[in-house]
């Protein structure tokens, strides 16, 4: 049975007293469920695959005007092509509905950038490399790059155009009366909401509840199979706790004679969403409340992104890293280094460094006491490092052993605290963040949550943005982070 779209708007329910023969299915304007949303995307990267050919090949013509041998760029077209769309469904992106459209970030782009890489290796691998021009290639591939970067926000206006205007709906009825049943109804209706999704009512044979002022009662499975029958029910939620199987097969049985998806709602999908993924062990679907972010293939992308970049960026700012080193030392006695001891990957001690940007005798190695605006344990040029987080510098020492990433979340000192209660105390879901290793810069640090923690809710949202970094993580997202955090280190005023 398909799993039911993950969102419900709650509008005009459909009256079931439509005349059936002016609903006839022969008569119906042509109505589309979220699922047409991967298609479409496929159509889309086709065409800019597509388009991108004739636009490498004119701008070439205009600007080199050298001639080609076309079949070996045919070949690398095709080979880039191939592994393109393989790629992106390896990713599940044409399968991707209403819900998740908003998910996907750079992944196309960089997706575009891997499968050029990889033709032009297979053109040196088949000896035709000779023949090859680079120019054309690199055309091409800032071609597919523009048609890409133009068609997502095209393609999710055009999809959030059909579905106010109806092209594009999910018409979901519940099944389930009872007062627990009702309650949970009611709690997925309020939390969630999509513009594609109707609600019609609420249907139950065995009804426990006499009459609702906010949810339309519809009469049974019969009632529910008839409207079904007339295309005003796309699928039915059951949602009735402790089920028993006999009864469940029989509002099956009850439906299976018209066409309409049926799907089971477990309890704890609506008391734990939106925490949880829905996966198969086998044939048998598991909600996945925790889930290793980083495995595979991933594992390998993740810190290779680590050494290439962090070495790079330790060469390229060595000038930097020695000027501040001797400013430190001559600014104030004590070490240039603060080595401090915070929680890093698998809830594991690591040991950070930091230039010392605090007094000597004033350093505070379990962060007891926040530091805070004007703070008078900072040195003069302690707080110029800080303003611009080259304090934070050395750290990609600790990139390159493998104890922290370029990207993750923050790590946090043994005693951090939110007002007089531990960071881990005061914030549920705190140690997922430790599922990945932590990060010089992060989500949260380019969302405005730069510096001093203030309150117990601003404490809330960091973590909530460092899961939603571990969910949503990829290599496009990375370079997003790493440029953003340029910007929020030049004009966060929340960092001191």
């Amino acid at each position: 049975m398909p799993p039911a779209d993950d969102a419900i708007v709650v509008q005009k329910p459909v009256d079931p007293a439509v005349d059936a023969r002016a609903t006839d299915s022969r008569k119906r304007p042509v109505r589309f469920t979220s699922n047409i949303v991967g298609p479409i995307i496929l159509a889309s990267d086709l065409a800019c695959l597509a388009l991108s050919v004739p636009m490498s090949l004119i701008a070439y013509e205009l600007l080199v005007g050298e001639r080609l041998i076309y079949s070996v760029h045919v070949f690398a077209f095709a080979i880039l092509s191939a592994s393109f769309l393989l790629i992106r469904s390896s990713r599940r992106a044409y399968r991707r509905t209403l819900v998740n459209l908003m998910h996907e970030e750079g992944d196309a782009l960089v997706d575009a950038t891997v499968s050029s890489l990889l033709a032009s290796a297979l053109v040196w691998q088949f000896g035709m490399i000779g023949n090859y021009s680079r120019g054309v290639s690199l055309l091409y591939l800032v071609s597919l790059l523009f048609c890409l970067a133009l068609s997502r926000p095209l393609i999710r206006i055009g999809l959030t155009r059909m579905a106010a205007r109806g092209s594009i709906e999910q018409r979901i009825a519940f099944y389930g009366a009872d007062p627990q049943s009702i309650a949970m109804i009611r709690q997925l209706l309020g939390a969630l909401d999509l513009p594609h999704l109707r609600f019609v009512g609420v249907a139950d044979d065995r009804p426990k509840i006499g009459k609702l002022d906010d949810l339309k009662l519809i009469g049974g499975y019969k009632e529910l199979a008839e409207l079904a029958r007339r295309g005003e029910v796309d699928q039915v939620l059951i949602s009735v706790p402790n089920l028993p199987t006999k009864r469940l097969h029989e509002i099956v049985d009850g439906l299976s004679a018209v066409s309409v998806d049926v799907s089971l709602i477990p309890p704890e999908a609506i008391e734990l969403a939106p925490d949880y993924r829905v996966h198969l062990l086998g044939s048998l679907p598991v909600l996945n409340l925790w889930q290793r972010p980083f495995r595979d293939i991933n594992q390998f992308v993740k810190r290779g992104e680590d050494l290439i970049l962090g070495g790079i960026a330790l060469v390229f700012l060595s000038p930097i890293i020695g000027l501040a080193a001797l400013l430190v030392r001559l600014s104030s006695p004590g070490p240039v280094l603060f080595v401090q001891p915070r929680v890093g990957f698998n809830n594991e001690i690591i040991h950070v460094l930091k230039f010392r940007t605090m007094f000597a005798d004033q350093s505070d190695l379990g962060a007891r006491e926040t530091t805070t605006r004007d703070d008078p344990r900072v040195t003069p040029v302690g707080r110029i490092l800080r303003k611009l987080s080259v304090d934070e510098l050395p750290q990609l020492i600790n990139v390159i052993r493998g104890d922290m990433s370029l990207v993750g979340p923050r790590p946090h000192a043994l005693e951090m605290r939110v007002g007089d209660r531990y960071y881990q105390d005061a914030v549920r879901g705190y140690a997922g963040r430790h599922r990945v290793r932590p990060g010089i810069t992060g989500l949260a640090q380019v969302k405005g949550l730069r510096g001093e923690i203030r309150s117990v809710e601003r404490a809330k949202r960091r973590v909530e943005l460092d899961k939603e970094y571990i969910d949503r993580w990829s290599l496009g997202l990375d370079f997003w982070i790493m440029i953003a955090t340029v910007r929020a280190v030049l004009f966060d005023r929340d960092a001191y």
